[in-house]
């Protein structure tokens, strides 16, 4: 079983966006069984706090259901727990380095890496820009889809 885990700064927007998106993907291709998603933040601000309403009302545009999510704190011990450790921008790249500060097996990266730009997505809680977040992470998560898939032959 391959595990991710996305993290965002409050674990309400980008990476529970990440994590139900990515759960669609893996189902749409039959994966279910093979890799785990889950979500967490790097801040204490969210916790127990649901998905933002925004972001819960297009994930269900979209037909994905994000329902019974809360926001919860990355820990030590998922480093261990955890095959990929994906961070939506560099400031929770920063902020995750004081929680897990050593990354011997190079498991957190950004998203973007996976597409080659390494741009940071957008926040859509400064930014009320839904939509263009949507799509980064669904672009990211196509694309580590596939690298997850070719690294692990599935």
């Amino acid at each position: 079983m391959i595990h991710i885990l996305f993290i965002c700064r409050g674990n309400i927007c980008r990476s529970p966006m990440a994590e139900f998106l990515m759960r669609d993907m893996i189902r749409r291709h039959g994966l279910e069984g093979q890799i785990r998603v889950a979500s967490a933040a790097t801040s204490r601000e969210e916790l127990g706090h649901g998905v933002y309403p925004p972001v819960g009302r297009l994930l269900s545009e979209k037909g994905i259901s994000c329902e019974g999510k809360t926001a919860v704190q990355v820990r030590p011990a998922d480093y261990e727990a955890f095959d990929y450790i994906v961070c939506m921008d560099r400031y929770n790249l920063d902020s995750i380095a004081r929680i897990i500060p050593k990354d011997p097996a190079k498991k957190i990266c950004l998203l973007t890496s996976f597409t080659g730009s390494g741009t940071d997505v957008e926040d859509p809680w400064y930014t009320d820009d839904f939509v263009s977040t949507y799509n980064q992470i669904k672009e990211g998560c196509a694309a580590m889809l596939l690298e997850v898939r070719r690294r692990h032959g599935l």
